[in-house]
């Protein structure tokens, strides 16, 4: 797999809003050249987006593209305008279509491409994503005939045998509504955004994401049987490994901001004393302040915890 796929070397402190939102610039022609299909396992790949150092060839989140009897299912559909290139990638793996989208959560850079699908196209979020994505511009107005029309809580499985998909919701982290997609034929799961880089987390709380809360979710999601390997928000596929790895940054991360706030500590002054613990090797405090970093966590992490 390709190495250095990073959101936060891709988009500046401008881009944020607009990515989250879904109203990013339509594909420009190097996000399009940069958006690659890589096999995972049989029937089972992804389309990433690189073009690390140039803003213009990024292009969203990991979309997964898995092959079954019945079509393909799309975990994730990256920014708007990118459902024809997402469309042109599948054929050079299948000619199936494809019958469904379940989107791991509403920000726009995994969402946006949902309206190049049709309206009846099945698509399946956790109910808080719904409830998100349904105040989004682009899921708004007239467009409300492209939000998703089945939503589950907790747990939901679709298909069977080798086709087989279940959903998992765990509770909150980079918002309220993650999803966790799990096929267990391949032993491979999609953590979208909750896991989208090796370094601390980019939470919404507009979303209703939380700091505090995304190391008992993580924990959680690491616990389901027969999973080895992982496909991230941004970053190339790993293992279960990176996940429990991952966990335990942010529980360390937690400890550190109740330890700090314990200590009467303003925010500001925690995030100059915060250092990657020598653990966590290849970690980063953040790969773009407009997408988490020390202060960002710490204010939203005392904000909680002061609760």
């Amino acid at each position: 797999m390709r190495r250095g796929l990073v959101l936060g070397t891709l988009i500046g402190v401008a881009a944020l809003s607009m990515v989250v939102s879904g109203q990013a610039p339509g594909p420009s022609a190097a996000s399009i050249k940069a958006t690659q299909i890589e096999k995972v396992k049989d029937n089972l790949y992804i389309i990433t987006g690189s073009g690390v150092g140039d803003t213009a060839a990024f292009s969203g989140g990991n979309v997964a593209v898995f092959i079954t009897d019945a079509g393909v299912t799309l975990v994730d559909t990256k920014l708007p305008g990118f459902g024809p290139t997402i469309l042109e990638r599948i054929k050079t793996v299948t000619n199936k279509p494809v019958t469904r989208i379940i989107n791991t959560h509403t920000h726009g850079d995994h969402t946006g491409g949902n309206p190049s699908f049709g309206a009846s196209i099945e698509t399946i979020v956790q109910e808080n994503t719904k409830a998100n994505m349904a105040k989004m511009p682009e899921f708004s107005g007239a467009n409300a005939q492209f939000l998703p029309k089945r939503t589950y809580k907790d747990k939901l499985t679709v298909g069977s045998g080798k086709d087989q998909i279940d959903l998992y919701y765990f509770g909150r982290g980079h918002t309220n509504g993650d999803t966790f997609v799990v096929f267990p034929a391949l032993r491979t799961m999609h953590v979208g955004d909750i896991f989208a880089w090796k370094a601390l987390p980019y939470v919404d709380p507009d979303n209703g994401g939380s700091v505090v809360e995304q190391p008992d979710t993580l924990t959680k999601a690491a616990t389901v049987k027969n999973v080895d390997t992982i496909i991230n928000g941004h970053i190339p596929v790993g293992t279960l490994n990176d996940l429990r790895e991952y966990a335990d940054f942010t529980k360390d991360f937690v400890e550190f901001a109740r330890a700090s706030l314990k200590a009467g500590k303003t925010a500001e002054q925690a995030a100059g004393e915060y250092k990657v613990a020598p653990r966590f090797k290849g970690y980063e405090v953040s790969v773009n302040p407009a997408f988490g970093g020390a202060l960002a966590n710490l204010k939203i992490a005392y904000g909680e915890l002061k609760k």
